[in-house]
């Protein structure tokens, strides 16, 4: 390329320089020659090439001994490019009339080695001027400039705050530059973890070019502005028996390692490290949290609550009661929060809390009386009692005659806890056809049945008994030949079934008859209204027929 009107050769350090002769060979060359011209203008003369005897010759030149090589068209190539080849070197081609001559212009570029940041401070401090460190690029031609960038963006030099020092060394033997520049830089909290970098601008033979270090994080130490306290696990609920833990924390770094904690009940802080550990609490527990810096400052607060349950149940665990006995059962809630109750009987759940005025067989059982607070989980509490309702044997016998007119059914119904050992006796003639069979005991009651076919009048005896007494009861049975009144178990009942459906009979026919009334009355009173109205438009009619005639008359009175 032409620069400034002479022919340019751009090379690159270490590579192979080739200049064309930027002369067009003439008719009648005798020889050509290559030279470079001195600073102070005078010439080296370097390589002669003959037109006629082939032949070429390089002249004793130290600098560029083994280095050249020129063709037969007079290009000249020199090998391994230094610095100290950037000159002016002049293409000459002589006739016998003529000499002409056409400068070349050498530039010679060396890239320089990727930056790197050395002598990199351990640690930056916020407030405080530093050094961060140094960028270093090396052999570096023609002579390049660095720049600092933080985060991708350039630092310019601020007083007292970004100062920048920048070093360009000339490599004596090699012609190289070397570029160091040091960055002094005071911090702010916000330069933790941001990345500082470094770039070079260099020349190489296309043009400006850059290169960039690799990206440096500085850990920045700034003081503590804000303590944080927080509980741990971070549940939304503790309950008593909970393990929990106080952590304290500064947004320092380095984050502080020790802090005060301050217990509700306790006047000075305890001093600790940065987690405060409660096991096992208690509801007393509840209150406010505080934790500080040693020195007492900056200090941060928190509320904890311990949720608890307590139940009691009275009475509890297995009480003995006698049937019809009165038995006041309470279950009393203590609780942080409003606490759900409910009762539970031999595993189903009731409807409501049990309540005893007087006890029956069927009110025995186990219950459970169990609480929750339904917004902490897990605290849960229950208490059961076992009532046992004891009571003497009670007996009623009844009797009946079977179908096949030969023999009586004869029951004897029996109540009472523990439950009774039924004995029967016959006193008189008269088989007993089968053994005693016991219906299932079901709360506190059972019977047992024999069938018998008396010869005789006889008399039946049942005996009931438990732990606490010894019932005997007696029936008179006649003859299987001799009728008589059966005591059935459920004639009260068929009575009372009875009874109740007269009573609807009687009812119904009372509503009907009544009803029957009611719509011939309603009929009734419609039909006087109606016959009232009809009467009262007749009487009018013929008052009007009667004031038209005397008007007809009157009229034909004034005409005569």
């Amino acid at each position: 390329p032409l620069a400034l009107g002479l022919y340019t050769v751009n090379a690159v350090y270490g590579d192979t320089i080739t200049m064309p002769c930027p002369l067009e060979v003439p008719d009648g060359l005798m020889f050509g020659k290559w030279k470079y011209e001195m600073p102070n203008g005078s010439p080296v003369f370097i390589a002669f090439r003959s037109s006629t005897k082939k032949n070429v010759q390089y002249d004793d030149v130290p600098d560029y001994k083994d280095r050249l090589s020129l063709s037969e068209n007079y290009t000249l190539s020199i090998k391994n490019a230094r610095i100290s080849d950037e000159k002016r070197f002049v293409c000459m081609l002589v006739t016998e009339d003529d000499v002409s001559e056409e400068p070349t212009i050498v530039k010679v570029f060396k890239q320089p080695s990727q930056p790197e940041i050395l002598h990199q401070a351990d640690l930056l401090e916020t407030e405080k001027l530093q050094m961060l460190g140094e960028c270093v690029s090396r052999d570096s031609y023609p002579e390049g400039n660095v720049t600092w960038y933080k985060n991708g963006r350039v630092l310019q030099p601020v007083d007292d705050v970004v100062v920048i020092n920048l070093q360009k060394i000339v490599d004596r033997t090699t012609g190289l530059f070397t570029m160091t520049s040091s960055l002094q830089y005071m911090p702010t909290k916000e330069d933790a973890n941001a990345k500082f970098s470094c770039i070079v601008t260099y020349y190489g033979p296309s043009g400006q070019k850059t290169m960039q270090s690799e990206p440096v994080i500085f850990d920045v130490h700034y003081p503590t502005e804000k303590v944080t306290i927080q509980v741990l696990p971070q549940s939304s609920t503790i309950k008593e028996g909970d393990n929990i833990t106080l952590k304290c924390s500064g947004n320092g770094n380095p984050p502080p390692q020790e802090f005060l904690f301050y217990i509700p009940g306790e006047p000075e802080g305890i001093r600790s490290s940065d987690s405060y550990i409660m096991t096992d609490v208690r509801r007393n527990a509840t209150g406010e949290y505080k934790c500080s810096l040693t020195d007492k400052s900056m200090m941060d607060s928190t509320t904890i609550t311990v949720h608890y349950l307590d139940l009691q149940l009275t009475p509890s665990g297995e009480v003995t009661k006698q049937i019809g006995e009165a038995l006041p059962v309470s279950c009393t809630i203590s609780s942080s929060r409003n606490a759900t109750v409910f009762w539970i009987k031999d595993n189903t759940r009731m409807q409501t809390s049990p309540s005893f005025s007087s006890l029956q067989y069927q009110d025995a059982g186990n219950y459970v009386c169990e609480t929750t607070l339904q917004e902490v989980e897990g605290l849960r509490k229950r208490q059961t009692l076992k009532l046992i309702v004891e009571g003497k044997p009670q007996i009623k016998m009844t009797k009946k005659t079977n179908t096949n007119k030969k023999s009586k059914t004869i029951i004897c119904h029996v109540e009472g806890f523990p439950k009774p050992a039924v004995q029967w006796t016959v006193t008189g003639s008269g088989s007993i056809l089968n053994r005693a069979k016991e219906t299932k005991y079901v709360n506190g009651k059972f019977s047992s049945k024999i069938v018998i076919a008396p010869e005789e009048n006889v008399t039946l005896t049942c005996i009931a008994e438990n732990e606490l007494e010894r019932t005997v009861t007696s029936m008179n049975v006649s003859a299987i030949s001799i009728p008589e009144y059966d005591e059935l178990e459920d004639r009260s009942d068929d009575n009372s079934e009875k009874v109740n459906d007269q009573a609807k009979l009687i009812v119904g026919i009372v509503v009907g008859l009544l009803l029957v009334a009611l719509i011939a009355g309603v009929v009734y009173w419609l039909y006087v209204k109606k016959s009232k109205t009809a009467s009262k438009h007749v009487d009018k009619d013929l008052g009007n027929i009667e004031e038209n005639k005397k008007l007809e008359e009157n009229n034909h009175k004034s005409e005569t």
